[in-house]
This record gives C-alpha cells, structure tokens and sequence, in this order.
C-alpha cells in the first residue's frame, strides 16, 4: 500500500477542520450551559457523588430496573433537583449521582429516602465521595499548567532537534490532537453525559508525548531522505516516499497500543474507561496528524517559500529526470 499524502491533502485538512470546528462549536455550548468546555467531573467543580448499587441478594430487590425519572422525584423533595444522575450497569440496577456537598446527615437521609423507594443497597458497592470546590480548582490549574510546560518544553526541544519550520507544524499537530480529543469529549459530555475527571488531563500528557514521537519519527525520515535524494526531486516526492517508508511503523505502533486501551475501555472499571476512552480518540489522532497533517503542512510551506524542490547534495551533479535528457 502506497499513500499519496501531498496529491489529496485537501481532503485530509477539511477532515480534521471538520471535526475540529465541530468540537469547538460543542465547547462554546457546554460553556455557555455548563461553564466549562468539557462536562466537569466532581474532581474538578467539587461536590458529593454517590455510587449505589442494589443487592440483589434480597429477595425481590432486582426484579425491576432503577428508572432516572423516580430518582429525580426523590432528589427534587430533598431540594437537590439540580444534580446529576445516571443509571448504570447492564441490568440498570446501579446509580451513580453527583451532587452539591452534602454533610453526614444530608447523604444518610438521601440513602435512606432512595432506600425506601427503590429497595436495599449492596454496602460493599457502594461508595461516597466529596470534593471541596478549593481542591477541584487546584487539581484544574495544576493540569493545565503541567499542559503549557509540555508544549513549551516540546517547542523547545523541536527547535533544536530540526528547522523552524518542522518545529511549527509539530505543535500545529499537537494542537490538532488535544483539539480533537477535547472536543469529541465535550460532544459526548452533551450528549451522553461523559464527565472529565483528573485522569483526563493525564490522558492529553500521554496524548502528546505519543504524538510528537511518531511525528519525530516521520520526520526524522524526511531529513534523511531529503539529504541523500540525487535526482532534485519536487519536495512532495520526498515527503511522500518517507512517510510511506514510516507507514509501517506507524500502523503497527498504534495496533499494538490500541489492544491493551480497547481491553480496558470494554472491560475496565467504570473510573478507567473514560481514560482509556481519551488515549483511544488521541492516539488515533496523533497518528493520523503526523502522517497526514504534519507532512502535508510542511510540503505546502516549503512550496509556497519557493523551497519546493530537494536540494543536491553537496559533491554530487543534479540528474534532471526528463524525458529530453537521455537525448544526445
């Protein structure tokens, strides 16, 4: 299989547009209704969540599943109609609700209120947490301070590693993956509800560190292809033959990497399969930056600079590849 990156790069710059204009249209309407561009986990806005789940080794306590519009009614009494619910498990016999911070004696009533309604609860799956809205603030500025210093050492590393160029349309792919993975996460914050938590901003540090390996890669290639090229090749040529050079590796890095992320997001915990589910939608991302954006980026700034042709190496005769030069 041999991909013609350069010849259809339209095609791969209107994708990405596509997608990444659709997450940010997404954001600025969970902003506006959720004041944050992803759905918020307790971690981050702080709070009281319950997890419950029914024990189903009471007779007659599993026969029916927990219908969301019940719990509602219940929370509503207690002054709590605002908070957010969501049933879970196969049998939608679980429940997981997030709420404003409740003391001892607000969560004991909400349980036993539930407990009368909709039957006993297993304590041994059942867990409480709260997070004050001082710590969650914390926990977002750390991860998003630990963001900015990776791309500035990133930034950094990339322009002493190669020309300015390769260093911009490195963190323009950079910036494309964490853009799709937000974005894709704010759409399924709307739509399904899915929430951020701390291991989401861990989820974009990996993002990024595996995205700008495979891009290194690729044009670590470039760089060495275009200094042995002896017949003057039209840059295209060049970036093409390298990133198909490199497709392999690509291809096989992500398979293998996918397998174990897939494991977890299918069979994981419930805490893990978000996480599991970012490094899924970034990794495919950052693979498909790096061969098709990053490469085609650099291409179309060389040609539009007037540096659309490989230069000779140094000693050796340009060959001009025409027809008209085998003509005596």
């Amino acid at each position: 299989m041999r991909l013609n990156v350069n010849k259809q790069r339209r095609l791969w710059w209107t994708l990405s547009a596509a997608v990444v204009v659709a997450g940010l249209i997404s954001m600025v309407i969970s902003w506006q209704q959720l004041g944050a561009p992803v759905r918020p986990s307790l971690d981050f806005v702080g709070g009281t969540r319950l997890q419950l789940e029914l024990d189903c080794s009471v007779p007659n306590n599993c026969d029916r599943p927990i219908e969301s519009g019940q719990v509602r009614s219940i929370l509503a009494s207690q002054g709590l109609g605002s908070s957010s619910i969501q049933v879970v498990g196969e049998s939608q016999q679980a429940l997981s609700i997030r709420t404003s911070n409740l003391d001892v004696d607000q969560r004991t009533e909400l349980v036993n209120s539930l407990t009368e309604e909709l039957g006993s609860f297993d304590p041994q799956k059942s867990q409480i947490d709260t997070v004050g809205p001082t710590l969650g603030r914390q926990l977002f500025t750390q991860g998003l301070l630990a963001l900015i210093i990776s791309f500035a050492g990133i930034i950094v590393y990339l322009s002493f590693r190669f020309q300015f160029d390769y260093a911009l349309f490195a963190i323009v792919a950079l910036f494309h993956d964490v853009a799709i993975t937000v974005g894709i996460f704010s759409i399924l914050g709307l739509v399904l509800g899915l929430e951020a938590d701390s291991l989401f901003i861990v989820a974009l540090l990996t993002i990024i560190g595996f995205s700008v390996n495979d891009t290194v890669v690729i044009y670590d290639r470039i760089r060495e292809t275009l200094a042995q090229d002896k017949l003057n090749r039209p840059i295209d040529q060049i970036v093409d033959d390298a990133v198909n050079q490199t497709l392999g590796r690509s291809i096989n890095t992500t398979a293998t990497t996918m397998l174990p992320l897939v494991g977890i997001f299918l069979f994981g915990g419930e805490t893990l399969k978000s996480f599991a589910l970012a490094l899924i939608v970034g990794f495919l991302a950052g693979v498909y930056s790096s061969l098709f954006l990053a490469s085609s980026l650099l291409v179309w700034w060389r040609e539009r600079n007037g540096q659309g042709m490989s230069p000779v190496p140094e000693g050796s005769t340009p060959v001009d590849a025409s027809p008209d030069s085998n003509e005596s």
